[in-house]
């Protein structure tokens, strides 16, 4: 998969995701074959005024591969100073433009998929950006605002139009939010309007799903999004499904619980136990989705503040299963 100047040979990256794509879970990612990861969404005018926990979001290391940070906001030149602040102070490999999140308070100022219903303005957006870095620009689109509106395709042809190396596109409008089906003929018809890369998004559950998406729309890229939540195995096991045709078991209890503990570790050692073990309980809950008598170990992890009582907690519920 080709992205201006970048030549992935994995064409499989996880979703950029508030409070969820950290510094931690993307050491994860990579480590199960993503060459490529994305921040969470970073506000543009966060950095301009210079917030400290803006600049947080972007930090990484140079062995996580290729790195993309992802920027929101309404307005075409603080978007194109963010970039350059990103360019100079971060130095990722790609810059990509929310035109997709759902969330109100990210559409009440305008931005992520507010920005569907106003194309010439995400067109200017675009521009802007492309014009103020080197590095390539990508955007990351849904189908639409409502079923009234599909543009994809008209925001698609516009962002090529204006500069920018590849388009995401998530096959529900923003009305949808993650309800009912993803349309993935969005996606095809995307990949037939424009020449840049398209990477698919949507209802992405299991290995099989990425194969089955490349094959029904064409896109270039499989991005992943809430099926990698406490699921990283799932883009490992679409990796190797994708090169080999085999498709690799799913992790058993004890790899579960392992991945959950090393996970937690490197939260702890990254953001230190006091912000960790919060951002924790929603990882845990994912991890422990499906799996016997879980609830109570979910309710328990709740109350917990500390990195050794977390631990010790999923050990005895392992030892429990075994």
């Amino acid at each position: 998969m080709q992205i201006g100047d970048l030549e992935l040979k994995v064409p499989i990256v996880l979703a950029p995701m508030a409070g969820v794509t950290d510094w931690p879970y993307r050491k994860i990612i990579r480590e199960m074959g993503s060459e490529l990861v994305y921040s969470e969404m970073v506000s543009s005018r966060g950095l301009v005024y210079g917030s400290e926990k803006t600049f947080e979001l972007m930090e990484y290391s140079s062995d996580e591969g290729y790195m993309a940070i992802q920027l929101f906001g309404d307005d075409p030149d603080i978007m194109a100073e963010a970039a350059r602040i990103v360019e100079r102070e971060v130095k990722p490999d790609l810059i990509d433009i929310n035109m997709g999140c759902p969330a109100n308070k990210v559409i009440k100022s305008g931005s992520g998929s507010a920005l569907m219903k106003s194309p010439n303005l995400a067109g200017e957006i675009i521009k802007a950006v492309v014009e103020a870095v080197e590095i390539p620009v990508t955007f990351k689109i849904r189908a639409g605002w409502d079923q009234n509106r599909i543009n994809a395709v008209e925001i698609a042809r516009i962002g090529e139009e204006m500069g920018a190396a590849a388009v995401t596109v998530h096959g529900r409008s923003r009305e949808q939010f993650y309800s009912g089906l993803a349309d993935w003929d969005i996606i095809k018809k995307v990949k037939e309007a424009v020449a840049i890369t398209v990477i698919g998004n949507g209802d992405i559950f299991t290995p099989e799903d990425v194969l089955r998406m490349m094959a029904e729309t064409g896109c270039d890229g499989v991005m992943i999004g809430r099926g990698c939540l406490g699921n990283p195995w799932l883009i490992k096991r679409a990796i190797h499904l994708l090169n080999t045709g085999e498709l690799l078991p799913e992790p058993d209890y004890e790899e579960i619980i392992e991945m959950a503990l090393l996970h937690l570790k490197e939260a702890v050692a990254y953001f230190g136990e006091k912000r960790a073990i919060p951002r924790m309980r929603k990882h845990i809950a994912w991890y422990l989705k499906g799996m016997p008598y879980s609830t109570e170990i979910k309710e328990r992890i709740q109350n917990l503040t500390s990195e050794e009582e977390v631990a010790q907690s999923l050990k005895n519920y392992l030892d429990s299963l075994l």
